[in-house]
């Protein structure tokens, strides 16, 4: 199995480009924004990759970051999406705007990828809820905090009663969207607050994505 391959890009396509590694070239199919991203003929290039092999076929596909591979190989596993599609979707929202409609249960942003019915685009977002955490935690995930007003985190911990921990005022909606994310991921309201109350006071200056991954770090089951 190839993961990772690094040399030199000798050519690009409308949807692949040829990487040269030592004398041999590996055609390598990207997302638009991976394609928009990577650099020019003749220049170094390092890119993770993903092979599916069948009888007939045997094609890598690459990604910049290991969570946008990650996505894909989740989002492959969906019924009814394939290779093809999940590119699609990754190309209409990147692995930030995957992990931010996964979490906030926006099938309709899903649904926007080229090729993606609505059926689908709810199965996706059904089926990979409960996989959402471990990838948003990886880290480069949800980089635009939701709008809304700021908003005071209530952490209730029993039987001691509740504390109000106010969030410094530049990540109070960063602490919202955390909150929603979190809330759509399953997470209880008492735990969600605590968790991201405990962040934010740790991470004054955090914004969305930071808090999520440091809120699901707490979640995350010790031992």
């Amino acid at each position: 199995m190839i993961g990772k391959l690094t040399g030199r890009l000798d050519y690009r396509a409308a949807d692949h480009v040829l990487i040269d590694v030592r004398g041999v070239g590996y055609i390598v199919y990207c997302s638009d924004r991976t394609m928009a991203a990577l650099p020019g003929v003749g220049e170094a290039v390092s890119i993770y990759t993903d092979m599916v092999v069948r009888e007939d076929l045997m094609q890598l596909y690459g990604f910049l970051s290991l969570v946008e591979k990650e996505w894909h190989r989740l989002l492959c596993s969906v019924q009814g999406v394939g290779a093809k599609v999940s590119l699609a979707i990754l190309s209409a929202l990147g692995p930030d705007g995957v992990s931010r409609a996964i979490a906030l249960g926006d099938w309709g942003a899903v649904k926007s990828a080229k090729g993606v019915g609505p059926k689908t685009a709810q199965r996706v977002v059904l089926d990979l809820k409960d996989k959402a955490p471990g990838v948003m935690a990886m880290g480069g995930t949800v980089t635009e905090a939701m709008d809304g007003p700021d908003l005071e985190v209530v952490e209730a911990v029993e039987p001691a009663p509740k504390r109000v921990v106010k969030p410094a005022p530049g990540n109070a909606a960063a602490s919202a969207g955390a909150l929603s994310a979190l809330s759509n991921l399953g997470y209880g309201p008492s735990e969600a607050a605590s968790a991201v109350a405990e962040a934010a006071a740790s991470q004054p200056e955090a914004g969305e994505a930071e808090l999520i991954r440091a809120a699901l770090k707490l979640l995350a089951p010790k031992g």
